[in-house]
């Protein structure tokens, strides 16, 4: 096992990509947050008042059922993915966050988004873990290379 994991969450497949090449660059182990139930297209409707992304916005204090709820054991350093709704991560990410001990691991986050850039730091998820070595993390474009994403890993030390 490598110290290093990527995990991510993703809604149309955009972050799965980018934590795929993330995982090959730096020689990380890979695992996705899986939501219970997965995400639709009419989830992701963000026009939508009634979309699961829409009722997250409304109520951040959610903290949604996981089917797949990836491990942190054994891990030092930790790339966290996620699309941006409304400027922040899905609510499963909380759910993630706050169900592990992250005391003293390194976690920075990375972010797929086609519009928005705030939120890509992940400043907004301290709070579910607070003991955490949380270092500022980025937003990529969905055709991020593996060469981009390995010289910002490298960047930030981890």
């Amino acid at each position: 096992m490598t110290n290093k994991l990527v995990v991510y969450i993703t809604g149309t497949g955009n972050t799965r990509r980018v934590a795929e090449h993330l995982a090959d660059a730096i020689g990380a182990d890979l695992r996705q947050i899986v939501p219970a139930p997965p995400f639709t297209d009419a989830d992701l409707d963000w026009t939508n008042p009634d979309s699961r992304s829409s009722k997250q916005h409304e109520d951040r204090s959610m903290r949604p059922a996981l089917a797949e709820d990836p491990s942190t054991d054994g891990y030092d350093e930790i790339f966290l993915g996620y699309p941006l709704w409304w400027d922040t991560a899905p609510r499963e990410v909380r759910t993630w966050l706050e169900a592990h001990d992250l005391a003293g691991k390194k976690l920075t986050t990375f972010a797929t988004s086609s519009s928005s850039t705030r939120g890509a730091l992940g400043t907004q998820l301290h709070g579910s873990a607070p003991d955490a070595q949380w270092i500022d993390g980025r937003r990529f474009d969905v055709d991020a290379s593996e060469g981009e994403l390995r010289g910002w890993a490298d960047s930030l030390g981890m």
